[in-house]
């Protein structure tokens, strides 16, 4: 028998619940990456669009291929680099500027 029978049920391989994220003075917390779904905006700490969520994949976010500025390319950002997740769009802790320089092959 397991005692917690409905961690089971929400937990998904691919998809960490939750990541933990250390803000600029050094303080870690929770976000709750489960909230991140397809198609949602992925901004910069300036509020600057960086691409549009295709799936979670394992630790990253996979971005549309055929966002603007993707190149045709599908870019990955680390869930350690998620700021906020909030209903319609997902922040992370860079400028949309810098974007570039955190993609992942």
């Amino acid at each position: 028998m397991t005692m917690f029978p409905t961690l089971r049920r929400l937990a998904h391989p691919n998809r960490p619940p939750a990541v933990a994220v250390q803000d600029t003075q050094g303080s870690i917390r929770m976000v709750d990456t489960s909230q991140i779904r397809e198609h949602m905006e992925v901004i910069g700490a300036d509020g600057g669009h960086i691409g549009t969520v295709d799936k979670i994949d394992g630790g990253r976010i996979k971005m549309t291929k055929s966002d603007r500025g993707a190149a045709g390319q599908h870019h990955y950002l680390p869930l350690g680099l998620v700021e906020e997740v909030d209903t319609d769009a997902v922040r992370m802790s860079f400028t949309s500027e810098l974007a570039g320089q955190f993609w992942e092959a």
